[in-house]
This record gives structure tokens, C-alpha cells and sequence, in this order.
């Protein structure tokens, strides 16, 4: 099977975007990469979007001696084991677009980003953004594109978010979403924001968030990272190579510190925030102009199993046509990709069949 080399970040850029709270961001701008050709009727055009922490480097290798946009040069895709030519999203039949997402500091307008207004980053002053300004933005970037539909919109975790958030705001836009490892609203996250806010501001570089010019606080984030990633899954999955738990640790240190140098900490909390408020529960009627391929984790820690059925049931009672499948995995929050074999012939048959 062939597979995605020298992929490179493109950009799009838009000047004084309204926020749903109506701030304005002078410039907008979204990093993002894409995989395979658009069809001369410009209708086989597929959307990733991703989680909380992650990248729009979604499938194949980064080009070589290529690092920038938040991407390590060289480095593999986080969806790749489903994204490429032969794959569930087959590039061979479809047009890819991955985006990172606004508030994100993997290259799009966040608080690492420069205020154009300051010339400084925006750091503690970045506004507060929703789920639904995520989308808004994202739909600026496909209509520059000139699409008129999307084939499907398809996420994990946070990307799950604006999987369902796109079929709320856009029905009929796109045919089909695929959510994975997540929910159609949030688990109540306030005590975790308070406690991630208050854990960041003891960073002795802290500043009252100005840590820019001040050493940064990549300490505090390698911490939070790595106990992130023991929480979601990372051990397990690295448990089928390699069997020695002190060498999985340092592994997964080492992850942790790499993308402690990117990341940013007011993008953490940015991005908590908007996760907090999503929930389109109420608007499964707009859902019934997409068809909807659920995917869920019963080792997931984040989202309890349990509200998944319910959440089915109530959108099948709405009239929505969803498929639902329970993924037999150890890999918890990461499952979706992690044990992606596991579910690849059912994306792949469902994308087929739209």
C-alpha cells in the first residue's frame, strides 16, 4: 500500500473575523494540510478535524527537514493508519483536508499567536472562542476552496465535537459525520479547567501569563502531558512493543517533552473552555440531513459508555441515521486511532456507501 510522503502545512487567512461573543480577530488564520486530488466536480472532499492537543498533521510524513506550523519535520500522521491510498479514506477517491483548529497553537490564530494590534502574542488576552467558532472558521477555509458539500466531516475526541458541531451549524452540508471516542455534548469539566488554570499559574516563569519573554513553562506542560497521555491510552498502546514499564515511561516522557516545546498553555485552557460549552442535544433535527457513524470506546476514561446508548436512542428518535459500533479495545481515549484496524473496513464501507 503506498503511502503520504513530504506532506507540508498550507495556510488560509481571513482579516477581522466575528467571534459569537462579538470580539473581533483582526486576522484569522488556519494551518492545515491535504491528502489526494479534488475531483473536477469538486465533490469528494473529506474534513478531519482533530482533538484537544493534537495537530492537523492528521496522515503521512512529514517532508523532511520541514518543521514548522507546531509539526515535527519527518513525522507520521496521528490518523494515518486510516487516511491514504488504499486506506478506510481512500486519497486515491478522496480529497483530504485536515485543519487545526482555531485557538490551537499548531499554526492557526491562538494566544501564541501575534496580536496584530500589539505585535506581541496574545497570551492571557486571546478571547474566549465556542465550538461553534471553530466551525465558522473551518467553513471560511472550505468555501476558499470553492466546495460546495463535503463528503463527510470526521474527528475523534474534541474533533468528535465539531463532527456533530458541523451538522448542527451547516445541515446538508456535508453527507455524513463521523465522531469517535466522544459525545454529542461535554462531561461537566469545570473542577479540571479550575484545576489546569491554577496548576499553570504556579509555574514560577508564570507571569501572569506573560511567560513568553520570561523562559516559557514547559516544565509545567511536559507534566500535564505526560499524565495526559498515561491517562488516554499511550502505555497500552506502547505495551504491544515494548514490554519493559520503565522503558515505556521514558517514552513516553520523551513524547511529552517534545510537544511541551510547541504547545502552548493559554491554548489549553482556551480550548477547555470552549470544550466546556458544547452540547447539541438539542438540535438533533438539523443531524437527520447527515448520515452519522458513531465510534466509541468502552476503556475510554473521558466518556462514560454508559451515556452512549441513551445518546443513540434519543438521535434515532429524532430521525437521524446513525450506525453505532463499540470498538473491542484495550487503548481507551485513543482507541480510534490506536486499534484503527479494528474499525478501517466499516468506515470504509460506510463512506462507500454515501
Amino acid at each position: 500500500m503506498a503511502e503520504l510522503t513530504e506532506i507540508e502545512s498550507k495556510s488560509f487567512a481571513a482579516h477581522d473575523f466575528r467571534l459569537e461573543n462579538g470580539q473581533v480577530l483582526p486576522r484569522l488564520e488556519l494551518a492545515y494540510e491535504t491528502y489526494g486530488q479534488l475531483s473536477p466536480q469538486r465533490d469528494n472532499a473529506v474534513l478531519v478535524v482533530h482533538g484537544y492537543t493534537s495537530s492537523h498533521h492528521a496522515a503521512g510524513r512529514n517532508a523532511k527537514g520541514k518543521e514548522g506550523r507546531g509539526v515535527a519535520a519527518g513525522s507520521v500522521g496521528w490518523f494515518d493508519a486510516l487516511i491514504g491510498p488504499g486506506k478506510a479514506i481512500d486519497t486515491d477517491r478522496y480529497f483530504v483536508i485536515a485543519v487545526n483548529a482555531l485557538g490551537s497553537a499548531h499554526g492557526s490564530t491562538g494566544p501564541n499567536a501575534i496580536d496584530p494590534r500589539t505585535g506581541k502574542p496574545y497570551g492571557p488576552t486571546f478571547p474566549e472562542i465556542t465550538l461553534r467558532d471553530m466551525v465558522a472558521s473551518q467553513k471560511l477555509l472550505v468555501d476558499s476552496l470553492g466546495l460546495k458539500q463535503l463528503v463527510a466531516v470526521i474527528g475523534p475526541s474534541m474533533g468528535g465535537f465539531q463532527s456533530f458541531q458541523w451538522a448542527a451549524s451547516y445541515p446538508g452540508f456535508m453527507k455524513a459525520i463521523v465522531p469517535s471516542v466522544t459525545a454529542p455534548r461535554a462531561p461537566s469539566g469545570l473542577e479540571r479547567l479550575q484545576a489546569l488554570q491554577k496548576r499553570l499559574a504556579s509555574d514560577p516563569n508564570w507571569n501572569d501569563g506573560w511567560y513568553y519573554e520570561n523562559g516559557g513553562i514547559a516544565g509545567t506542560l511536559e507534566e500535564i502531558r505526560f499524565e495526559t497521555l498515561m491517562s488516554y491510552g499511550q502505555n497500552e498502546i506502547l505495551a504491544e512493543t515494548m514490554p519493559d514499564p520503565r522503558a515505556r515511561e521514558a517514552a513516553i516522557r520523551a513524547n511529552a517533552r517534545a510537544w511541551a516545546q510547541i504547545y502552548d498553555g493559554h491554548s489549553l485552557v482556551v480550548l477547555r473552555k470552549a470544550i466546556g460549552t458544547f452540547d447539541i442535544t438539542s438540535q438533533y433535527d438539523a443531524l437527520r440531513r447527515a448520515k452519522v457513524l458513531y465510534v466509541q470506546s468502552p476503556t475510554d476514561k473521558l466518556f462514560d459508555i454508559a451515556l452512549c446508548p441513551g445518546y443513540v436512542s434519543d438521535m434515532r428518535k429524532a430521525g437521524v441515521d446513525i450506525t453505532y459500533v463499540e470498538l473491542p479495545s484495550n487503548k481507551g481515549h485513543m482507541a480510534s486511532h490506536a486499534d484503527a484496524a479494528l474499525w478501517a473496513p466499516i468506515l470504509a464501507a460506510f463512506l462507500k456507501s454515501l
